[in-house]
């Protein structure tokens, strides 16, 4: 019999009207010692999955078995790390440990309790902050003093419910090589749950995806065969690697494709020019005619600046602090042709969002400028729409209403039916037709921040800034968002400037992606040319040859940057000859192939 066996398991909430069936027929087998990764949409009922295995819900039907028993309650053989840390705010991180431990191990002596506390704790390297409170501790470190407690009553199997997606890439890569690294020392069956590919095959020996919800269940198993210990750089170089990836996200695109529909092509754009687009405003409607726009009107609504559209001219913000003036940007120099897409990729803390706010003109600047389409940027305006990582939406607000506001400021002399047009074009573009009317309160993270993004569109704005939009969602929503702002973009080709944290997502978006230096005093430390063929879509980026190579300079980039270390010139001339070499080595190997 299997260490931990699910069989014909499934779970609905609700009744009648509003019964929910969450899983349905549920059937997995996990081996002692054996590390399994679940990946899986939201809503799709990952937690439920992880809860009934935990003894917290019961299931409706079938059964979870654990070495031979049928668990119908939580034990201590299970230890379960949750998303939210949960400690005790009021103790320290070894009082939040010794709280774990002395009701796990009540017969075992005070010096064994206290061995145990203390090797745990620094199992996940937090020795150092033994007598800290969490309000002390970052996130991470939070995470972390939640791991240890769970570890230290010493269960026979580890439940992982997306214990890092709440963490920023750097922390969540520490994180991952952490727990890589407690599998191997502690021997333990592993179930995490995650919604991040590459954590998967980072650290499982198996990955199964669920399906999306209702009535999901277990889709097909892939087998990790890549040696131990993996390192994430050097994986990027794996053929199996790649190859995995590529399946797994593909799976994942593909059942994500054939639950959802839209019906946005009932939708059309009027035949409209807002404000921002500088058309005088006693003829910025075209309400009486049904006609393409005259050839004056067209030139007035494009600039005569193709290159050097936004320039960023020694850009410089500096905060005043208790100890001094503290210099977070500092010489930021960059110029964007009109319709360029460009990302921003950093550590935290690297004044990334910084510049994006001086841009929008919500930050002041301290020195230099930022000229928009030959004017200075002074303050904000409806010409640059943002995209915050938050949503940013009246609550009592229908999803139509948080659109139209901004709509009846740019379209003053529009009609009200070609109001109406342009917000409903753009929320069915972002998926949304059928949640038009929905407050934003009864809405999803997910759909509030394409509502958010429907917005931006709707200003058809010269500028256009995102600062880690998809930073709050699930990566596989995440994936369907980037393809959402993908399609609305190359129809509109507004110049962009995307601050994310995703080597995946700055590749697949941008024309450039601008690497920054570390903080303080943060600048540009290299500008990667993307030359891969638009349109794009993350399952043709996966299949072009030269993708990896790309992904390789920026995990190269990042990986140089950390720990707020400053690499000399010579080493960032290093990675970009290495991306270079690479490139001719697969293209010479493709011209060889063809012949």
């Amino acid at each position: 019999m299997s260490f931990l066996e699910i069989t014909n398991m499934s779970k609905h909430y609700g009744e009648g009207a509003s019964r929910t069936n969450v899983l349905t027929d549920i059937n997995l087998k996990v081996d002692d010692g054996e590390f399994i990764a679940i990946v899986g949409f939201s809503g799709s009922g990952k937690t439920t999955l992880i809860s009934a295995i935990a003894g917290l819900i019961k299931p409706d039907a079938g059964e979870v078995v654990f070495k031979g028993k049928t668990i119908d309650a939580p034990g201590p053989d299970r230890g379960l790390v949750f998303q939210s840390y949960s400690l005790m705010p009021w103790l320290s991180v070894y009082g939040n440990v010794e709280l774990a431990v002395a009701q796990v191990h009540k017969k075992k002596s005070k010096k064994e309790r206290a061995e145990i506390i203390d090797k745990y704790i620094d199992m996940v390297g937090l020795s150092h902050a033994t007598d800290r409170k969490p309000a002390e501790l970052s996130g991470g470190m939070r995470q972390r003093v939640a791991v240890a407690r769970v570890l230290a009553m010493q269960p026979e199997i580890l439940l992982l419910d997306e214990p890092l997606s709440a963490l920023d890439a750097l922390t969540r890569a520490k994180l991952q090589d952490e727990f890589a690294d407690i599998s191997e020392k502690e021997k333990k069956t592993i179930i995490l749950i995650t919604n991040d590919v590459d954590e998967a095959i980072l650290l499982a020996d198996r990955i199964i995806p669920l399906t999306p919800g209702p009535d999901a269940t277990l889709g097909p198993e892939f087998k990790v065969n890549i040696p131990r210990p993996r390192d994430r750089g050097a994986m990027n170089s794996s053929d199996e690697f790649i190859k995995l990836r590529a399946d797994i996200t593909e799976y994942l695109i593909s059942v994500g494709e054939q639950a959802s529909s839209g019906n946005e092509d009932e939708y059309a754009l009027p035949n409209v020019i807002p404000i921002t687009q500088d058309i005088p405003k006693e003829r910025n409607s075209t309400a009486e005619t049904t006609t393409e726009l005259p050839d004056a009107y067209k030139a007035a609504a494009k600039s005569a600046r193709k290159e050097g559209y936004l320039q960023f001219s020694q850009l410089k913000k500096v905060y005043p602090t208790p100890k001094g003036p503290l210099t977070v940007v500092d010489g930021f120099e960059l110029k964007l042709n009109k319709g360029e897409f460009i990302t921003l990729i950093g550590h935290s803390g690297c004044g990334k969002s910084t510049v994006l706010s001086m841009t929008a003109g919500l930050n002041s600047i301290t020195e230099g400028s930022v000229i928009l389409d030959g004017k200075h940027v002074l303050g904000a305006g409806p010409e640059r729409a943002v995209v915050f990582q938050a949503p940013s939406l009246m609550p009592w607000l229908t999803a139509r209403e948080n659109v139209s506001i901004g709509v009846d400021q740019v379209y003053p002399f529009a009609s009200k039916a070609e109001k109406k047009d342009i917000v409903e074009y753009y929320l069915a573009r972002v998926g949304l037709a059928d949640s038009m009317n929905k407050a934003a309160a009864d809405l999803s993270n997910g759909m509030k921040q394409r509502v958010g993004i429907a917005r931006a569109f709707a200003l058809s704005p010269k500028l256009l800034l995102l600062d880690e939009p998809f930073g709050m969602l699930d990566s596989l929503t995440r994936w369907e968002l980037q393809d959402v702002l993908m399609e609305v973009w190359q129809r509109t080709e507004v110049t962009t400037i995307c601050v994310t944290h995703d080597v995946d997502e700055a590749i697949l978006l941008a024309d450039r992606v601008v690497m920054m230096s570390n903080g303080p005093n943060a600048r540009i430390g290299n500008i990667m040319e993307v030359d891969l063929p638009r349109p794009r879509s993350r399952k043709e980026l996966l299949a072009h040859p030269d993708y990896y190579a790309y992904r390789e300079e920026l995990l190269d980039f990042l990986e140089a940057y950390e720990g707020g270390a400053d690499p000399s010139e010579e080493q960032l001339k290093s990675i970009q000859e290495k991306r270079a070499q690479r490139l001719k080595r697969q293209r010479s190997s493709s011209v060889a192939a063809a012949e």
